[in-house]
């Protein structure tokens, strides 16, 4: 299975374009989370129009998964707390969203809705508990925001990740987390696109500017994960150790081309 992860394309149409003529190319696509721009000077409604559009374009092409991030909130619960009402239409073209699972290829995903507190928090636990609980042979979540402490989730003065995601982490022990969130971890010294926790691999792409995003192309076949960016690519083997610093991409792999 060949999955393209990018995330935080906050309403960047040549963007959302690239992603969408490269869509027939892999297996699946997860968009993982920040779809919109709450800084934009574009009505958001009307963002959601185009975005729900373009997910609905890039679902026929392919399989697609996306989750919320905290620029894609626009209703609250009783409780008063954030969530993203929008993105649960996608549903209505058969893409699984925010509290959704989905098995492909004898792999399961879990895709986290982004949580604003106490209950919000309460149910990604519960989803989780539920998901531990079906028989699977990977185990990916989708998850806007990195955990905490990892070179994904570093500001290059600080950490900003999820203090939650790690400790759900730590107790379940997923193959792999798809996380967006944190845009220049992966271009600070000291930050990355790729960690390990334990036996569980985490992946945040990063975010740049131009048509083309930051992102990640996995193959469970290969055992692979590379990450391209304007500042370069590297490269890490899913079935060995992470090595740091993390190997150059020098050429791209023959089954790649």
């Amino acid at each position: 299975m060949r999955c393209l992860l990018v995330s935080d394309l906050h309403y960047t149409l040549k963007q959302f374009d690239w992603v969408l003529k490269e869509a027939d190319t892999f297996d699946v696509i997860v968009i993982a989370g920040d779809h919109l721009d709450i800084s934009s000077t574009v009505d958001v409604g009307a963002q959601i129009t185009v975005v729900l559009a373009y997910l609905r374009r890039l679902c026929a092409k392919t399989r697609l998964i996306v989750c919320s991030g905290n620029h894609d909130l626009d209703a609250r619960n009783a409780s008063g707390e954030k969530y993203s009402k929008w993105i649960l239409k996608a549903r209505q073209f058969g893409v699984p969203t925010d509290e959704d699972c989905l098995m492909l290829d004898r792999t399961l995903f879990t895709i986290c809705p982004w949580w604003d507190g106490p209950e919000s928090s309460a149910r990604v636990g519960e989803q989780l508990e539920r998901d531990s609980r079906i028989p699977k042979e990977r185990w990916v979540w989708v998850y806007h925001a990195p955990p905490d402490a990892s070179p994904t989730s570093w500001g290059g003065r600080q950490y900003f990740g999820d203090a939650q995601l790690l400790q759900w982490i730590r107790r379940y022990s997923p193959d792999m987390v798809l996380a967006g969130h944190i845009h220049q971890s992966p271009f600070r010294k000291g930050g990355s696109w790729v960690d390990r926790i334990g036996s569980t691999w985490i992946f945040n792409a990063g975010r740049q500017m131009g048509p083309c995003p930051t992102h990640v192309i996995l193959d469970t076949e290969e055992q692979a994960a590379l990450w391209f960016s304007l500042a370069g690519a590297e490269t890490v083997t899913l079935d060995q150790p992470l090595l740091r610093p993390v190997p150059s991409l020098t050429e791209f792999p023959v089954w790649l081309r």
